[in-house]
């Protein structure tokens, strides 16, 4: 084994070429004793007078036997001398010797004969403790059957971390014979980026002496260069007895299996946190495409690089699931990659069109209404996912190497499919990720039937509301008239909101807002029978806080609905404007050179708690003065004061537009948020020069 000073920098000068000494011979204590030829003791080391307990001045001149052997050895002792000396060769062995305080000690001996210039021949004598020397052989055959027979690797580098030693499981770990690892260094036995650290590790160990213990590497050797293998690797810098840093011992298990058990572990509870994810972002609307993107941001980057959502369009269209002959018509809904790359042109964009090959995998999955997992694409085989060659070259070109299809099925029937693909992720595709993209597939394909459901929900009680509001009539005596009905938007449903214009006898013309309170068909349809009702009132000639008490008689024998309403009746030849509320928000009046302002009617309940009265309210209504009426979906919202918002209403109309419609528009515009949670009504009327009399006969 090497140290640190076996290579000095400047070899010449006495002080670089001299060595430390050895830790093993301090370790044994081996003494040296010089005996002339007639048995006389010459020399005499310190390590001799600490083995045999006799002083240099004890020991010098005196005849070895008398002073070291018991009585009975000497006859043995002094043949082996004389054998010793006659011939030269040397004896080694154990042999008991008398110590001073009169006990007896096996020691083991190297003898030898010496010759000096003269021809006159010396006896050497190299002994130590045989107990000793006996500890320190069980130590060191240990020692080597530990490192040779061990399972775990063992080796030692020393200061400019080369191999000095290194045992067979190590060598196996790293695909390398034992002899071709001596002299070289760790990093030539071990290169690459993921062996780095350890070797840093290496050196701070070696320049600090603290220890490192259970640093978990990952990488691959030449054992095994398709997998990664994970070691924990434990180091400590060695020293001998004098403290001189010898190199560092590398102490190294394989922990693949513990690794590998810790990553599945690992994908599992990541799998977890995704389903958990999935449950929690996927659904939050029922707008169809809102939460087909949702379901993207929940699979990409976490489980795919890529990602395609794509619907039946027979199910957007009519909620069937029938196709026709020939191959599916999807309509794209989501799209989202992980990273900016050519791939996404070859991925159907949101809101088109597509028809699939027979080999597609989304074609596979609407066939089997099971998955379709590819786990290795080769370059050639990008046609199989591509719609044309243009998309297979860059789905090629973009390193796609492993495709996944999942069928999106509610309530026992396929409505789409949702496809993923992995390009930078070396990973490939396996059973877990199926089974995974099924349990995300299936929370957002109930999601997206209940979306589509709704829409056709929402869809038919808009057409039916819309069927159910009045044409305006392009004549009204002595007013300008404009009208608009927007339905709720977002997740909300179509609520009970409507507008009439009921022209009446004498060129008197009946203006009307109401709101039906709840959402969808239902609502829809009160509101339906109420505008009759309320057209065929008008005829009565009653004024309106009759009109407004009858439909609530009307209301309370219908199902247990409620509705605000506010009823106006013009009449231009005497510029009057009658008006009464049940229960709405008030009008805003705007008057030719004068501010706008709430009119300050009796609310009145609203229509369906019956036994409260009505109130009529008088007014003045010149030509340029302009009348509003409209629902609380015009000015109500999720997270401002009421008032605030009527102000708005009120600054808004202090500019007066050229028409009604352009009114209508630029308050829709400023005030209608695009995701508003309720429908609006609004009607705007503005009053004219006063009509001519008609002439009677």
């Amino acid at each position: 084994m090497t140290s640190s000073d076996e290579h000095p920098n400047r070899p010449g000068h006495p002080k670089d070429a001299a060595l430390g000494p050895s830790g093993l011979m301090d370790l044994l204590g081996v003494a040296a004793v010089l005996l002339e030829a007639d048995g006389r003791i010459d020399m005499w080391s310190p390590q001799a007078e600490q083995l045999f307990g006799y002083t240099r001045s004890e020991a010098l001149g005196q005849y070895a036997a008398p002073l070291l052997l018991h009585p009975e050895h000497k006859d043995a002792a002094i043949t082996l001398f004389a054998q010793v000396m006659e011939t030269g060769r040397g004896w080694a062995g154990a042999f008991p010797i008398r110590h001073k305080d009169g006990s007896t000690r096996m020691v083991e001996f190297r003898n030898m004969r010496l010759t000096d210039n003269a021809g006159d021949h010396y006896a050497l004598g190299l002994a130590t403790d045989r107990s000793t020397l006996r500890q320190v052989e069980r130590k060191v055959a240990l020692s080597t059957r530990l490192v040779a027979q061990a399972p775990i690797g063992l080796a030692i580098l020393d200061t400019d971390l080369r191999y000095v030693a290194v045992n067979p499981a190590l060598a196996a770990m790293h695909g390398v014979p034992e002899a071709d690892h001596f002299g070289r260094r760790f990093a030539e036995i071990l290169p690459g980026a993921s062996f780095q650290t350890a070797e840093a590790e290496m050196r701070r160990v070696l320049a600090s002496g603290v220890p490192v213990v259970d640093q978990q590497v990952v990488g691959r050797t030449r054992a095994d260069q398709k997998s990664d293998h994970a070691w924990a690797v434990s180091l400590y810098r060695l020293e001998d007895q004098h403290h001189n840093v010898l190199g560092v011992a590398n102490v190294v298990v394989d922990v693949t299996d513990r690794y590998e058990a810790a990553m599945r572990a690992d994908r599992a509870q990541q799998r977890l946190r995704l389903i958990a994810n999935g449950s929690a972002r996927i659904g939050t609307t029922l707008e169809v495409q809102r939460t087909a993107q949702e379901l993207a941001d929940v699979v990409v980057p976490d489980m795919a690089d890529m990602v395609a959502v794509d619907l039946l369009d027979s199910v957007l269209d009519t909620g069937s699931t029938a196709t026709d002959e020939g191959p599916a018509l999807f309509r794209a809904m989501a799209v989202k990659t992980a990273y900016p790359t050519d791939a996404a042109q070859a991925i159907v964009p949101p809101g088109r069109l597509a028809r699939y090959h027979a080999d597609h995998p989304a074609a596979h999955c609407v066939r089997t209404r099971e998955a379709h997992l590819i786990s290795h694409l080769d370059p050639g085989d990008h046609d199989r996912i591509a719609t044309d060659p243009e998309a297979a070259r860059l789905f090629t070109e973009a390193g796609v190497h492993t495709d996944l299809a999942v069928p999106l099925i509610a309530r026992e029937r396929i409505i789409g499919v949702m496809g993923l693909a992995r390009a930078s992720n070396p990973l490939p595709f396996d059973e877990d990720d199926v089974a995974l993209a099924c349990e995300l597939a299936s929370t957002a394909a109930l999601s997206i039937d209940n979306a589509v459901l709704h829409h056709h929900i929402r869809s038919a009680a808009e057409t039916l509301q819309r069927s159910l509001l009045p044409q305006l009539s392009p004549r009204h005596p002595g007013l300008e008239v404009a009208a608009r009905y927007l339905p709720a938007q977002a997740f909300s449903e179509v609520g009970g909101d409507w507008y009439d214009v009921i022209p009446l006898a004498d060129d008197r013309t009946a203006l009307t807002v109401g709101d039906v309170m709840g959402s969808g068909i239902e609502a829809a349809t009160t509101m339906g029978r109420l505008r009759t009702a309320t057209s065929t009132l008008a005829g009565l000639d009653l004024d309106p806080a009759r009109i407004l008490a009858r439909l609530d008689e009307i209301i309370l024998g219908l199902d247990p609905y409620i509705a605000t309403c506010v009823y106006a009746i013009y009449d231009p030849h005497h510029a009057r404007l009658q008006v009464a509320s049940a229960g709405h928000l008030p009008p805003v009046l705007t008057r030719t050179g004068r501010s706008p302002e709430l009119l300050d009617l009796p609310t009145g309940a609203p229509l369906g708690v019956g036994g409260v009265p009505f109130e009529t309210t008088t007014l003045e209504l010149q030509p340029g003065d302009q009348l509003v009426l409209y629902t609380d979906g015009l000015v109500e919202t999720r997270h401002d004061p009421i008032d605030e918002r009527l102000h708005g209403l009120i600054r808004l109309l202090a500019r007066l537009d050229q028409s009604t419609e352009d009114t209508c528009d630029r308050l829709l515009q400023q005030l209608r948020h695009p995701g508003g949670h309720d429908d609006v009504a609004l009607l705007i009327a503005r009053a004219q020069r006063r009509p001519t009399p008609r002439t009677e006969w």
